[in-house]
């Protein structure tokens, strides 16, 4: 894509590669890259202490206020992993901030089994999170410097596909599994976490990328931007703070379909098998149609897929606001399932868009990082309103997607080709307006 096609409303892709469907794309993608989703696959169908830790630890007599604030602490911990995760993907490679992560989260998972007092439960449980999850970064990261611009959001649509198999087979796994025993269920997850760390130890790139020259966006010149370090160099870019807030007021939004309908379909006089209808739904349509759409919304203008899918988000929570009944529930979970196929490989994708090469690993860890506050916080605050509004908490969630639908194009600016010298972000009232591969 030329500078010249590279418009502040340019698409996200360029036009021959916008045409390639799901196999041409696979075919020309990097074979580390698809090993790297293949080590992601296999680690997360074995994601059973999440999804478990609860029944754990109160069939280990332990209370249920113990066993929630365990989970609890195992968000935190996510948190801070793709936080520090992010930082650390741009100080090591892709293959050794894997092998840490999953050696590391291995042993921790089958310490777990070993362990009787509860504070070195709680310890064990954040370090697993923590450790686990710093490869996350690491891992966009790397696809984005082996895949091609053009390439990028197809391959990150398959990247989702994968980290979804796997969030959806790991329940019914681990039923199986836990039937048994709990030890074989951690020790199974132990081992998922090995296999990935082996696909990483022989396949992805032993040698990092070349330290990159680009200037730190928002900075004055390039010394200036070299001399920040860790992520402060990533606030110089104020544009991308902009997305940032915008995605965490979405993702605070979109996490209300796990804490909230449940809990307005029970109040309404529904069975809660409508509840397990419709989620199951939206999890049969994404695995089986978003990467196929991708291959249409993939050529589209960043801001248009962003106010897409952002857009969708608020008009099937609308819905919702209307009556908990059936069709209505089917009607508005349509909506959002619809946001998420067109919105969520590009959103994902636009961080390797956009940052600068030697901060790509903070770009994404930063967005990471809104997703686990906003999975955190979200819960809490969807179940406080609806304690106090009732059903019109559907009405508030629509407007806050409203609203980060609207300041979402503020923080967004289009990308430009690998093979472009990266120019030199200067200052301006509104945030960096220079373009970084």
């Amino acid at each position: 894509m030329t500078s010249e096609v590279a418009g502040e409303y340019g698409p996200a892709t360029d036009t021959e590669a916008g045409r390639l469907g799901v196999v041409a794309t696979w075919r020309r993608t990097p074979r580390q890259a698809k090993a790297l989703l293949a080590g992601i696959l296999v680690n997360r169908l074995a994601g059973f202490l999440q999804i478990f830790l609860v029944l754990f630890l109160t069939h280990r007599g332990y209370s249920a206020a113990q066993a929630g604030f365990a989970l609890g602490a195992y968000g935190a911990g996510g948190i801070l992993g793709t936080f520090a995760g992010g930082w650390l993907s741009d100080r090591l490679t892709a293959r050794s901030v894997t092998l840490i992560s999953m050696v590391g989260s291995a042993v921790l998972i089958a310490s777990i089994i070993y362990l009787r007092i509860y504070p070195l439960i709680l310890v064990a449980v954040i370090l697993v999170s923590t450790v686990g999850l710093l490869y996350r970064p690491a891992a966009q990261s790397l696809i984005t410097e082996l895949t091609p611009p053009g390439q990028l959001v197809m391959v990150t649509a398959m990247y989702r596909m994968c980290l979804n198999l796997g969030t959806t087979a790991a329940p019914l796994i681990g039923v199986a599994l836990a039937a048994v025993s709990y030890d074989l269920l951690f020790w199974v997850e132990a081992l998922g976490a090995l296999a990935y760390g082996l696909i990483a130890l022989v396949i992805l790139p032993r040698k990092g990328r070349p330290s990159g020259h680009a200037a730190d966006p928002g900075g004055a010149d390039a010394g200036e931007g070299a001399s920040r370090a860790g992520y402060l160099a990533l606030l110089a870019d104020r544009r991308y703070l902009v997305f940032l807030g915008a995605f965490l007021l979405v993702v605070t939004v979109y996490c209300q379909y796990t804490a909230v309908l449940p809990l307005a379909i029970s109040r309404a006089g529904l069975s809660i098998w409508w509840y397990g209808a419709v989620i199951t739904l939206n999890a049969a349509i994404v695995v089986a149609c978003e990467v196929l759409a991708t291959k249409f919304v993939q050529g589209w203008p960043l801001r248009l897929t962003q106010l897409t899918g952002w857009g969708l988000l608020a008009l099937g929570y609308g819905i919702y606001a209307i009556q908990m009944i059936p069709l209505v529930l089917v009607l508005g979970t349509l909506a959002w399932t619809a946001s998420e196929i067109i919105g969520a490989p590009t959103t994902w994708a636009y961080p390797g868009l956009v940052s600068p090469p030697r901060l790509r690993g903070r770009y994404f860890g930063a967005m990471q990082t809104m997703f686990g506050l906003g999975s955190t916080l979200g819960p809490i605050l969807g179940v406080e309103l609806f304690d106090h509004v009732g059903h019109w908490v559907w009405l508030w969630a629509a407007g806050v997607a409203l609203v980060a639908t609207a300041v979402g194009p503020l923080g967004m600016r289009s990308p430009v080709s690998k093979t472009e010298p990266e120019p030199v972000a200067s200052v301006s009232a509104t945030g960096p307006e220079a373009a970084h591969s």
